[in-house]
Formats: C-alpha cells, structure tokens, sequence
C-alpha cells in the first residue's frame, strides 16, 4: 500500500546537450561541462527521492533521459516530454542579431504509473488574446507550453470521508514554467541599447505575457476540475512569489471564494501555508537569490482533495520541503533555483515519520 506520495518541482537552468547552442548567446556546453551537470542533476533527484518530478529548462529530453541513466532510482522511471522548437520571440530579448534560438520546454518524471491521454498546451485555451501595449500581435500563446499528466497512486487502505478509495486513485498533475520578468523587448533590441522608458515598457510586456499564461494555466485547470473532478497538483516555476497576483490568478484565490464546507471548489492552494507539520515563523523557504534578495517562486500547489478542511479530502501536505544548499555554492553546473517537495500523505495510511 501507498502511504505517502512526493511530489517535487525542479527548473534544471539550461538542461542541453554537450555541442548544441541554445541561446544565440551562450556558447555551447563541453563535454566535460555537461557531464559535470547532468551528475549533479541525478544526485539531486536520488536525494530527492520523489514520486513525481516536474522540470523546467529542458532543452532536450534525450538529455534528461541521460541524467536519468545516471541515477540509482530513476533508470526505470516514466518520463514525459517534448522537445522545444525553434523560435525567433521572445528569445529575441536575448539575440540582438535575430537568430533563431530555443524556447525551454518542461517535462515530468514518474516512478507511479500513467493512465489517460498526455497533454502539450502550447496554444492559451478558450481563443483567448491578450495585446500587448505598442505591439500589433497579441499574445495566443505559452512561452512554455503547460503540460498535463495522469498518475495513478495504490488506493488500497486510502479513505474518503465515509468510504475507502478502491485499488487506485488518479491524479491530474500540470507542469508550467510561466514566462520570467526579464524585460521583453518585442523589437530584438537589449537593455544595452534601450533608454529607461524602453526597457520600462518591455517589463510591463513580460508582466502581461506572464498574467495572460497564468489566465491560460487557470483556465486549463478550471476545465480539468469541471471535466472530471480528479485530485489535482501544479508543479512549476511561476516566477513570482505565492502572493503576487499572478500565482493567485493560477490557484482561483482571485475569484469568488466558496467554503470548503459547502462542497467542492476550483481553488488551489499553496502546500507550504496548508502543511501540517508545524513549521517556526522563521522557517520560511526560497527558491531563487535575485540581487541578493531571497524570494520563493517555485511552487507546488494542490486541490482542495490535500486540504483537510475539506469534506472530501483524501489526504494532507504533511510537509514541504526547501533544498538550496547549492545556491549559496554557486556551482557552475548546478541549478539557480531551490528544489521543491512537498510529501502528500493519504488518510488511512500509516502516520508519516
């Protein structure tokens, strides 16, 4: 029997083979570079020891199928993906000369099994547009594409309130890495060549680019609940913190709030304010150092099917966990942001240690 499930939320920066340029500005990685990576990344995930894993900056799943191979409890492991393509927007920010350039992609990694359809949104849902101010083109699609899996978890000995679960329990599981506040100059110019009202307007265009994704993300989700209401996690790099506007777009906080003891909601919430292991008040995490501030920007957020409060609940967040030893190592090969789990434990499983 399925006691606990772990899920984590991982962004690899720059996850590529040895000998491909990714970025028009970046020189390729060596050999020696990218093995030095892709062992440090294994380690990180053994020491992880999730269940399920959703990456961010995966410019190439033959890559992360390597670093997989390099480890002791993932050689086995489900693994879904698509490879980015190429694209001249908005990696333009990047490439003064317009090139075309690779847009990272996401992925997920399973040691529980997959059921139903795999889904790649690429497009934002519901025709929606949103324009950006001096911009003929509105926006229509993800930077990165949002991807939707389903994981089946052992559901013997798990209870509802009332009534056993059965053999097994599906989980709708999202990976999204919604697009960064790096200034979006949507004319391939850079911060080196704009005055401050230029590069003003280009951080207002990455802010809408990054509310109109997470409109789209909140949408998808929206429909998810509504087509069969399923217990359902997001796992991702927002890149903002939980209280900004745009994760609270992504979890359903901004609307109308039901009681949880009037029944089902679209809401989601953040695991690290639900868990139930008790935490001290300056026990707060982060995942990402940006001119030397802490921020949190990487989440895992859970349906009201992990929140106890509801009547429906089928288990509980008993504790998330922050691993960023190496941001204050600043090692070459290792990762910018912290790495997110969060242990879901299932009620009438055995108490977590």
């Amino acid at each position: 029997m399925q006691h606990e499930v772990r899920f984590a939320t991982f962004n690899l920066l720059n996850l590529a083979l040895p000998g491909i340029r990714f970025y028009a500005d970046q020189e390729p990685y060596t050999q020696a570079r990218y093995d030095a990576k892709a062992d440090w990344i294994a380690q990180q995930i053994d020491r992880l020891d999730a269940d399920v894993i959703g990456f961010q900056e995966v410019f190439s799943q033959q890559a992360l199928r390597d670093v997989l191979s390099r480890t002791k409890h993932y050689r086995d492991a489900h693994q879904v993906g698509f490879d980015p393509t190429e694209t001249s927007e908005p990696i333009t920010q990047l490439n003064a000369k317009k090139s075309l350039a690779l847009t990272p992609s996401v992925a997920l990694v399973s040691r529980l099994p997959l059921t139903g359809p795999i889904s790649n949104y690429t497009r934002l849902p519901h025709a929606l547009a949103v324009a950006l101010p001096g911009a003929i083109t509105p926006i229509t699609h993800f930077t990165r594409p949002i991807l939707h899996v389903q994981v089946v978890v052992d559901g013997s000995g798990i209870t509802a309130p009332g009534r056993p679960l059965g053999r097994s329990q599906v989980i709708d599981v999202f990976v999204c890495h919604l697009k960064s506040k790096r200034p979006d100059f949507s004319n391939g110019a850079t911060s080196a060549d704009t005055d401050s009202y230029q590069t003003g307007m280009a951080m207002l265009h990455s802010m809408i680019r990054r509310g109109a994704e997470a409109l789209g993300l909140r949408y998808l989700i929206s429909d998810q609940l509504r087509r069969q209401r399923l217990p359902l996690i997001v796992l991702g790099d927002f890149n903002d913190t939980a209280g900004a506007m745009t994760t609270q777009l992504v979890s359903g906080a901004t609307s109308e709030r039901r009681s949880l003891r009037e029944g089902p909601t679209d809401r989601l919430f953040d695991s690290f304010r639900v868990q139930s292991r008790r935490r001290s008040p300056r026990s707060i995490g982060f995942t990402h150092i940006h001119d030397d501030t802490l921020e949190t920007i990487d989440h895992v957020l859970v349906s009201d099917a992990f929140e106890p409060g509801a009547p429906t609940a089928i288990g509980e967040v008993v504790e998330v966990v922050y691993l960023t030893d190496h941001l204050g190592l600043r090692l070459p090969e290792a990762s910018d942001h912290g790495i997110v789990l969060a242990r879901i434990m299932f009620f009438g499983s055995a108490s977590p240690v």
